[in-house]
């Protein structure tokens, strides 16, 4: 998969077809509408690939929005690579590029840099300045452009629609099972390990902690996980919210990897959420929390 961060394609890239949209999370309803794109590609022998925006544009126009994603840019482009697209192009989106009029974007992004034959979008598609172009905009243009606009119908499951924001919900709840469904996979945050307090490590259970960055808020509490690394699989527990039990103020992730006991700060890690276990709560003292910790432990590895 060729990543380009301007829309100056290849030849060998341009006249293909194409899926426009954030892709956040890759959800059931992304892949659906991606394999169909992938399909027709195969069957005129095209070129296919996905044109996406980073910032995510809800994120660029309101600064107050920021717990929101559910992958971040590595993790896209990593699902994408699975997924076996001939190219990805990744626009920034900023003040600029928001100010292109949807006229202008489909003269001169869709028709004269990417020379799109077939593109794809969902039926909710908003694009150009201030929004103001839609699937019926692309539907107008197609004849003068020479290209077909297809939507492809939703992904439903027990008569709901599939949506990021859908998955969002689910997250924020706890129902990480339903999400995982849903994404066909297991929802994980990513980052680099920090130094914490260590106060793990002095009850006899080291974590690594991890900033939740721009990720979506999972509902506060323990989750049986599984953490992957560049050297490693494991299961783990992990524990996500202030750590009330020592006052906490700041939000964190935080993970026991079973079998693991070494230092892996600076190392970028991948915690992967299997199953909600309980609500994260105040307890007495060190003692109640480490017998808690223990009957998480066991709950996680079933």
């Amino acid at each position: 998969m060729k990543i380009y961060n301007t829309v100056n394609l290849q030849k060998k890239h341009q006249s293909g077809v194409i899926a426009i949209g954030n892709f956040d999370g890759l959800h059931l309803g992304h892949q659906k509408v991606i394999y169909e794109a992938k399909k027709k590609a195969k069957k005129y022998k095209l070129p296919f690939g996905i044109i996406t925006f980073e910032p995510m544009p809800v994120m660029f126009f309101n600064k107050k929005i920021t717990n929101h994603r559910l992958n971040s840019l590595s993790q896209k482009k990593n699902q994408l690579k699975k997924l076996q697209l001939d190219f990805l192009v990744i626009i920034k989106f900023n003040k600029n590029f928001s100010s292109i009029s949807p006229q202008n974007f489909i003269k001169k992004i869709i028709n004269k840099k990417t020379k799109c034959r077939y593109l794809y979008v969902s039926k909710n598609f908003k694009f150009g300045y201030k929004r103001k172009g839609s699937v019926r905009t692309l539907k107008n243009f197609e004849k003068i452009y020479e290209y077909k606009n297809i939507i492809t119908k939703p992904y439903k499951s027990k008569k709901k629609t599939i949506s990021s924001t859908f998955i969002r919900k689910k997250i924020k709840s706890g129902d990480i099972i339903q999400a995982n469904k849903l994404l066909n996979r297991l929802w994980s945050i990513e980052g680099k390990v920090i130094k914490g307090q260590k106060r793990g490590r002095k009850i006899g259970f080291p974590t690594c902690n991890l900033n939740i960055s721009n990720y979506v808020i999972p509902r506060l509490g323990v989750y049986a996980v599984r953490v992957e690394a560049s050297k490693f699989k494991r299961k783990g527990i992990a524990n996500i919210g202030y750590r009330p039990t020592f006052n906490g103020k700041k939000l964190l992730l935080e993970t026991n990897i079973f079998g693991i006991n070494k230092n892996l700060y600076n190392k970028v890690i991948n915690v992967k959420f299997i199953k909600f276990l309980r609500p994260e709560k105040k307890f007495k003292n060190l003692e109640y929390l480490k017998k808690q910790i223990k009957i998480d432990i066991e709950y996680a590895k079933k």
